[in-house]
């Protein structure tokens, strides 16, 4: 009893499910009570079938339970749970009907019918289909099996639909059964649809930005995340939205959300705004037809966000993530990109509404009261975007201006009975001196300014040693304000660095020494302080770098102590010893603290020695003796071996992977200067083949990527050649993988530019021939690029290995279609130029052309007669290939006739000359390994020649 109770339980769960007969437990309390009653199982299920056919289903079920109970045929089993199946329309009594019976098609199509009502039409679709196959011509099988495909087809329509994706996402959205988690999720994905333009416009058509706004009011993080992301997927590329949302939404609501302390939140926000402003100004060239018609004029939007802005950055209420981004997307957006664009506009406006709120950001000293919200970052930026806004000025008139806001405002701020005002002028000054520099220079040397800075290094305050001594250090930059402080302030920084007992003035005063002491460069004759000063200074820097307890920005002194006192080649050689200290500096370097990356990329650029060195000339030198002028000396360990042996040790202790990082901060931290010391390093570090794969291991092939295109010109040319480094010896799809190695063949075309040195060419070139070697969607993008006729052009190159490198990069060219198309055309020399290659006494390009004109022919029947018009000496040429000592060369000359024998007139020709022989000579030839392809292919000739009927075998 107690089984058929569990199995009866388990029945009652299922039909509950199905909502066919809610009244069914009560059912089977009857039928539970009858189960003893026993009786003939056919005779009780003809007395269900009775009672089914008068429409007693309660009396029908009992008999057909009764049957079910008694029967031990399991063909009749499975005719009554057929039956009884059918009573309440439950696909679960027909599987009991199909496991008893699993070719019983009635029982299947019952739960085909069951299923359909329970709306699981693919399962429902299955048993109909295992139906039409066991009968192939039952007209009620195949139209169910049409109507249920065609609702399974509607059903996925309607689900993956954009419409009803969005809806859906919608009705969660503004559900309030549904939870948080579900709700953020569905933020989530509204994101990913509006990435797609469809998606975009749905959720703009069916007010999706009113309900965004409504999240964005959440103040819950995810779902502002959610709305902001959402938005800017709506904003690009599309004017006419942008222009729309941005009314909607607000100008001001988009900068209170920025404004708020969550680093994520204000990178969203900065992102949208980014998005807006590009389409907007249309650096989205995507273009939307008749809706472009529907924006006039967006310059009243863009004068709105560029105020705003500026606002922002001068603001109280804003977080120091929301100031890091109004001034990044100022930094981004307000300088001309070309200066060849006459129109600085936005700049002039810029500076007359905002240059003292920058310098007001610049002066801030977070350790004293009432001042604004800072990142470690904010200031620096501030000053990137002030360096940038002096340099688009096009003319004095404009400049003087600009220094004349910034003297002005710094005046304002010198007070004598406030010493908390004279520090916030003097941060100011230091902001101004990490910027434009000239301007905070002539602003250094105004009266009454280096006596305040002295003042405020005696002062008993340590905040006042702290901002006097950094606008020291960046004070003495360049060599004419070194040498003024040298002789005023060494002895003051001395005396500090020996009375203080804080050591973060007690840095500052060693880093300003650090400073004054490499005034005279990497020139070994101008020391500036006595032989073993600067080793020291440089083992207390070191020491502190490796200070855990020390904060950030303390320990940043330390590296910036370094990058002065790299210049020395003992301090180098000492610096690379010490692996504990690199790795502190490469461990700080991937720190959120960003004002790090410039002073960790100048220790790395002196140790590698990868500045541009001037050319010393024998003759010059002696003339510069004679006339007694300076001659700058090189230091013994600034030697090819010693820079070798540091590069090594730099590589061992994680180099790559802290550049790679570096590589990805934030754009307005890593100035152009930066990106070009970045690349410099890098190509410094792939000097040697053999580094060249643990560089890639550590992420070195993706971060010059960026730097190849973006930065400086010298930059960009570094960063380009040490990825043609990589890419001459190495596996494109392990170094560069996926869709990254089409953004690395532009930087190598550049390359080929005939202003740029023999050896960048030639890496160029075998970087490329790899690249054309892997798959002819790499070719075609190698064409696009413009590529082509510059390869062609160093197939004429003097260099034997420049002119070798061209000849194989065209060698696997010639295996796109584009490429064989150019050489079948007329009015040009390429087929002749290639045939004559063929004839060089380099072997290496002889296997490279021989090896092009072998496929050319192969692919282009019509080239074979073609290459008998170019050149005379074509005949000549395929003799000497045919007769070749190496069998590379020996076998695509073979290959090569091979081809040419398709054309009758060529074939002839062939035939008719020495060609026979040496084919006949070749094919008589015993087996040999070594020369077993150039047999076989002479033997294919000859064979060929026999079934064009040029030639007969011999008979006796």
């Amino acid at each position: 009893m107690g089984l058929y109770v569990c199995v009866w339980v388990h029945w009652e769960k299922v039909l509950w499910q199905t909502s066919s007969l809610c009244c069914i437990s009560n059912r089977t309390h009857f039928i539970f009570s009858k189960m003893g009653e026993m009786g003939d199982p056919v005779q009780l299920k003809e007395e269900g079938n009775k009672h089914f056919q008068a429409g007693e289903l309660d009396k029908a079920t009992e008999c057909y339970t009764k049957a079910l109970k008694v029967c031990k045929d399991n063909k009749v089993q499975a005719i009554i749970y057929r039956n009884r199946s059918a009573l309440f329309s439950n696909s679960y009594f027909a599987s009991e009907a199909i496991d008893v019976d699993s070719s019983d098609i009635k029982a299947l199509y019952r739960r085909c019918q069951a299923l359909e009502k329970l709306g699981k039409l693919d399962m429902a679709f299955k048993d109909v289909q295992r139906c039409a196959t066991l009968e192939p011509k039952n007209k009620t099988f195949l139209e169910t099996l049409r109507r249920l495909g065609a609702e399974i087809q509607q059903k996925l329509k309607t689900t993956f639909s954009t419409d009803s994706r969005v809806q859906g996402m919608f009705d969660i959205l503004l559900s309030d059964e549904a939870d948080k988690d579900k709700k953020e999720k569905a933020a989530n994905n509204l994101t990913v649809l509006a990435r797609e333009d469809a998606g975009s416009e749905r959720i703009f058509q069916n007010n999706g930005t009113a309900l965004l706004m409504k999240l964005l009011e959440t103040r819950e993080v995810e779902m502002i995340l959610g709305a902001v992301r959402t938005l800017s997927g709506m904003c690009t590329g599309h004017r006419a939205r942008a222009s729309a949302i941005i009314n909607m939404v607000g100008v001001d609501k988009l900068c209170s959300i920025m404004a708020m302390d969550n680093e994520e939140i204000a990178l969203a926000t900065c992102n949208l705004f980014q998005c807006v402003y590009d389409s907007l100004t249309g650096g989205d060239t995507r273009i939307y037809g008749k809706e472009e018609a529907l924006v006039l004029d967006t310059n009243r939007d863009l004068k709105t966000i560029l105020l705003a802005l500026l606002e922002m950055i001068g603001s109280k209420k804003v977080s120091g993530h929301g100031r890091d981004q109004a001034l990044n997307l100022l930094s981004k957006n307000v300088p001309r990109k070309d200066k060849r664009n006459t129109d600085n506009s936005k700049t002039l406006f810029t500076i007359d509404n905002g240059l003292r709120k920058i310098l007001k950001v610049c002066g801030q000293m977070p350790d004293l009261p009432n001042q604004l919200p800072l990142t470690e970052n904010t200031q620096l930026i501030a000053s990137v975007l002030l360096n940038k806004l002096y340099d688009d000025l096009r003319c004095d008139p404009e400049r003087d201006n600009f220094r004349d806001i910034c003297d002005d405002y710094i005046k304002s701020k010198f007070d004598p009975n406030d010493m908390d005002k004279n520090i916030h002028a003097i941060n100011a000054l230091s902001g101004l001196l990490q910027g434009p520099f000239d301007v905070g220079n002539i602003i250094v040397g105004r009266q009454g300014v280096m006596e305040i800075m002295v003042a405020l290094c005696g002062s008993e305050r340590e905040v006042d040693q702290l901002v006097a001594i950094e606008a020291i250090i960046h004070a003495s930059t360049k060599m004419s304000r070194a040498s003024f402080i040298i002789s005023n302030g060494v002895s003051l920084l001395k005396d500090i660095y020996k009375k203080t007992k804080n050591e973060k003035i007690k840095i500052r005063a060693l880093v300003g020494l650090c400073k004054l002491g490499s005034a005279g460069g990497d020139d070994y004759s101008m020391r500036q302080f006595a032989e073993g000063s600067t080793e020291k200074l440089a083992k207390q820097c070191r020491k502190w770098l490796c200070n855990p307890t020390l904060d950030v920005r303390t320990r940043k002194w330390a590296i910036e102590g370094l990058a002065y006192l790299t210049n020395d080649a003992d301090v180098k050689d000492d610096f690379v010893e010490d692996e504990p200290a690199m790795k502190a500096m490469f461990e700080l370097a991937k720190s959120k603290d960003k004002t790090i990356l410039y002073a960790v990329a100048c220790t790395l650029v002196n140790c590698t020695n990868s500045y541009d060195k001037k050319e010393i000339i024998p003759e010059m030198v002696q003339l510069a003796k004679f006339s007694k002028q300076h001659v700058p000396e090189q230091h013994p360990k600034d030697k090819k071996d010693f820079i070798q042996k540091r590069v090594k040790k730099l590589l061992k202790a994680g180099v790559t992977s802290a550049l790679a990082v570096m590589v990805k901060a934030d754009s307005s931290v890593l100035t152009d200067q930066t990106k070009e010391m970045l690349a410099r390093v890098f190509l410094a570090l792939a000097e040697d083949a053999k580094d060249r794969g643990a560089i890639v291991a550590q992420g070195g092939g993706k971060a010059l990527i960026p730097l190849a295109l973006e930065g400086t010109e010298t930059g960009k040319i570094k960063a380009s050649h040490a990825l043609a480094k990589i890419a001459a010896v190495s596996n494109p799809e392990i170094a560069f993988p996926g869709e990254r190695v089409y953004e690395v063949v532009r930087p190598l075309v550049n390359l080929l530019n005939t202003e740029r040195d023999g050896i960048q060419n030639y890496e160029a070139l075998m970087g490329l021939t790899n690249f054309a070697a892997l798959s002819d969607k790499l070719r075609v993008k190698i064409l696009k690029e413009r590529a082509l006729p510059e390869i062609e052009n160093y197939m004429f190159e003097e260099h034997d290995q420049i002119r070798q490198a061209a000849v194989e990069c065209m060698c696997n060219l010639v295996c796109c279609k584009e490429v064989q198309e150019r050489y079948l055309e007329d009015g040009n020399d390429k087929l002749k130029l290639l045939v004559l290659l063929c004839g060089e006494d380099d072997e290496n390009i002889q296997i490279a052309a021989a090896g092009a004109l072998a496929m050319l022919t192969a692919a282009q029947k019509k080239l074979s007669v073609k290459m008998t018009k170019v050149t005379e000496q074509w005949l000549e040429i395929m003799q000497r290939l045919c007769l070749h000592d190496n069998p590379q060369i020996q076998h695509r000359g073979f290959v090569t006739v091979f081809n040419m024998l398709d054309s009758d007139e060529v074939a002839k020709r062939l035939i008719e000359s020495e060609m026979l022989e040496i084919m006949s000579y070749f094919a008589k030839q015993e087996d040999n390994a070594k020369r077993q392809a150039c047999i076989d292919a002479a033997r294919a000739c000859v064979s060929k020649a026999m079934d064009l009927g040029l030639i007969k075998p011999f008979t006796q």
